[in-house]
């Protein structure tokens, strides 16, 4: 039978019955509430978002304890010496976003990171002091609290102050994190001293882990608020050892540092309204614009995983991350073009061009002239009165830059590499990038953080996100065409085998065992090139409002809030009370 024909009568049966269960392994039950819920990458920083809630502070209260939490006990994402972005919906249906994102050195230029052929010098944007951008994390937090918050920074802050003072114990998760890492700590005398013991040796399970210095630092902020980080002793000890190291941070650059309040991005789909990250993320913006290509497609028929189901989404991805890569940068400096993305119509545009039977080609798409780490984190949190919150922050490589400056206990970000170094030369996941997003004095990376809530009927239903670099965006909506469309509990939805499509390279990526070998045989006739190579498919945590799935939401009585950490997480944990 011909390969058109043979495929043509495989959508017709798949259209023709109901579907089938989706082939996963076992999960495990999500976690439980009534009263709220906090999904992180550890579980202590989850205890410590409960323990906020349990104490009359509202989910904002809980996500600024969080998050200077991991900076403590998960460095290799956690931070205050990185920066990222919160989305906040209030109880009223409400929603804002702040952006916390690093921001270029005064310094920058464009050129910074070529040699004098024009050619990119490599590890000049990943290593070092040379690759940190102005940390944003602190700032945001303060913002955070003081803006939406109820409780005291001391408040807030005693937590991570006491487990970075007395230490923590080691699980097994985090030891394999500190070893993962241990070879590019061992690289810096500062971060060695801390998160390794002598003779470059890692930590054990079962071992305490103190951080007396980032202690300190913490409780300067405690005590003295933001500027504490950016215009005291803090910022002072960065940009010596910045100074001293190859970097080209100075004090002006802390003393300036803003965060922006922005409108948050937001589209529906199949009568959801989807809340998520706006420039400079381009997180929200394509996760909507794949959406809406997506929304006219049967996927409930289709089925999780079949060829038709991959090929539709693979397609709706190529064409999304090409104006991801080449049209999206920060809001300062681009006019991005947001409204034409989310139109429906121009899905519409899109889906016309996919042909059903065939692999789309990337090159084709490339315009005329054109010549993020596995390592961030996202946390989960909603609390008694319905007020929700995401907030993914990041290092941008694991433990970030490797470096600590002396006397702080900070780890620093690389998160220049998130810019166009050249256009055309991918970066640390692979992005290939334009000019909307080449480096600028002041001015933010283009990110794919997507810290999303989603309701129904005026009301939450989820809050999701993940780290994962460029995968950030293909994990969070994953998640909701899982659960929307596929039918799964938000335990099952997150855990479900992963595809990503970026553009460039023009290959797709199947997450070990995600696929049957008939369904990889299908798209590989079709022309698509299959990497099932093992890889990092990020972290994803979310929270289902009302029933750990669709079905039990219609039911009624299946618990309020339903919080699942993804099973690849190794030291993660969603707590409930």
């Amino acid at each position: 039978m011909h390969r058109r024909t043979l495929i043509a009568v495989g959508l017709s049966l798949t259209l023709t019955f109901a579907p089938l269960a989706a082939a996963l392994a076992a999960s495990p039950q999500p976690a439980k509430g009534e009263h709220g819920m906090v999904v992180t990458a550890q579980h202590l920083a989850s205890e410590v978002g409960v323990e906020v809630l349990k104490k009359g502070g509202n989910a904002v209260d809980a996500a600024v304890a969080v998050g200077y939490a991991l900076a403590v006990v998960y460095p290799n994402a956690g931070n205050i010496g990185g920066g990222g972005f919160m989305t906040i919906r209030f109880k009223d249906g409400r929603s804002t976003f702040l952006d916390f994102r690093e921001l270029a050195p005064l310094a920058s230029t464009k050129t910074m990171y070529l040699d004098k052929d024009g050619k990119p010098v490599k590890g000049a944007s990943l290593d070092g002091y040379l690759a940190v951008g102005v940390p944003g994390s602190v700032a945001g937090f303060e913002t955070a609290r003081e803006k939406y918050g109820t409780l005291t920074r001391q408040d807030l802050m005693a937590p991570a102050i006491r487990y970075a003072r007395d230490g923590f114990v080691l699980e097994q998760g985090d030891v394999t994190s500190l070893e993962g890492g241990a070879a590019r700590l061992a690289k810096d005398p500062a971060a060695a001293a801390i998160f390794l013991k002598p003779g470059a040796k890692p930590y054990a399970t079962g071992e305490r882990l103190v951080q007396a210095d980032l202690a300190a630092s913490l409780s300067a902020i405690s005590n003295e608020g933001r500027d504490a980080f950016y215009k005291g002793p803090i910022a002072d000890g960065i940009v010596k050892a910045s100074a001293e190291k190859g970097g080209i941070l100075a004090k002006a650059d802390f003393e300036n540092y803003a965060v922006r309040e922005l409108e948050p991005v937001t589209c529906n789909y199949r009568g959801y309204e989807i809340t998520s990250s706006p420039p400079p993320s381009s997180g929200g913006v394509i996760i909507c614009e794949i959406l809406n290509v997506l929304e006219f497609y049967p996927l409930s028929y289709l089925g999780a995983g079949s060829a038709q189901t991959v090929q539709i989404m693979v397609e709706a991805m190529r064409h999304a991350y090409v104006d991801r890569n080449l049209a999206l940068g920060d809001p300062d400096f681009v006019d991005n073009p947001v409204e034409k993305l989310l139109d429906k119509n121009y899905a519409k545009e899109i889906r016309e061009k996919i042909d059903p039977f065939r692999a789309g080609v990337s090159q084709e798409l490339m315009p005329k002239g054109f010549g993020e780490s596995q390592e961030t984190t996202h946390y989960s949190i909603i609390d008694n009165d319905g007020n929700a919150v995401a907030v993914t922050y990041t290092l941008n490589g694991s433990f970030g830059a490797g470096v600590v400056a002396g006397g702080t206990g900070i780890l620093l970000n690389n998160e220049m590499d998130d810019f166009t170094q050249k256009p055309g030369v991918p970066n640390l996941y692979g992005l290939v990038q334009g000019e909307a997003n080449a480096i600028a004095p002041r001015k933010t990376p283009l990110s794919s953080m997507s810290p999303t809530i989603v309701a129904k009927d005026g009301k939450p239903f989820m809050v999701i996100g993940s780290p994962g670099g460029s995968r950030i965006i293909t994990i969070t909506l994953e998640a909701i065409v899982n659960v929307v469309d596929h039918g799964m509990n938000i335990q099952e939805a997150i855990d479900a085998p992963r595809i990503h499509h970026q553009w460039l390279p023009d290959t797709v990526y199947i997450e070990p065992f995600g696929l049957s070998p008939d369904t990889e045989k299908l798209l590989a006739s079709m022309g698509y090139h299959l990497d099932l190579a093992d890889a990092t498919w990020g972290e994803a945590a979310g929270i289902l409002v009302g029933g750990k799935s669709l079905a039990e939401i219609e039911k009624g009585g299946g618990g309020r809030y339903n919080g699942a950490i993804d099973s690849r997480a190794a030291s993660g944990e969603a707590i409930g009370y």
